[in-house]
């Protein structure tokens, strides 16, 4: 597609761009949209050299967790009682039909957001349409204010908050929105928009409670 084409020939002009070109649509290699449970919403890329490996908030085996993943992780034990795994590579989670989505595919090396420009919106856009026409439950996980613009159109009333802030309701159409604040340190505990603050908001046993209530299958949310 276009916007490969242009990472490839800005790599081939001197460019360094991350993830590596063979990994910029792993997440939908990984996920097919048969098996979508999750759609979880990151920005763009770790802009680090060897981090990013195609999933959004996943981090390439061998690097030490970014700040981000570390109160995913913590939540995770909070939420659901996992241990903090040592390697901070969230494949699992996409083979278990998490679709790992960042809002752009693409950056430079260590210049955050650079191809916010790029055209990439668009695409992811059109990819979480997709994904909400498709006809088995599917939960969307949209931690700030980025990942719930992207979908604003598409975010109905059934979504519905009590119980502090938890999402507990799900549509009729076999969709669920499960908002919060991003789970940066920045934003971790501070409610975003109305949506509860990241930090206690139990987003993984709430998920898959609202699979279940739809008719569908939990997510496995540990990690080997």
């Amino acid at each position: 597609m276009q916007l490969e084409n242009r990472a490839l020939e800005e790599r081939e002009q001197g460019h360094n761009i991350c993830p590596d070109q063979s990994q910029i649509f792993r997440a939908l290699q990984l996920t097919l949209p048969e098996d979508v449970k999750v759609c979880l919403v990151g920005q763009d890329p770790y802009h680090t050299p060897g981090q990013a490996n195609g999933l959004a908030f996943s981090i390439a085996e061998g690097n030490p967790l970014q700040p981000s993943l570390v109160n995913i992780f913590n939540e995770l034990k909070d939420d659901l009682g996992i241990e903090k795994p040592a390697s901070g590579d969230l494949t699992s989670w996409a083979q278990h039909g998490v679709l790992l989505l960042n809002t752009s595919l693409t950056v430079y090396e260590h210049q955050p957001n650079s191809h916010a420009n790029w055209g990439w919106q668009k695409f992811t856009t059109a990819i979480l349409q997709a994904a909400h026409s498709l006809p088995q439950p599917i939960v969307f996980l949209l931690w700030g204010a980025n990942a719930q613009d992207l979908m604003k159109n598409l975010i109905t009333r059934a979504a519905v908050y009590h119980d502090n802030g938890h999402v507990v309701t799900e549509n009729l159409i076999k969709k669920a929105f499960v908002l919060s604040s991003h789970p940066s340190p920045f934003s971790v505990s501070r409610p975003c928009r109305g949506a509860p603050a990241f930090k206690g908001s139990k987003p993984f046993s709430t998920t898959n409670q609202l699979l279940t209530n739809m008719g569908g299958e939990p997510v496995d949310w540990r990690l080997s």
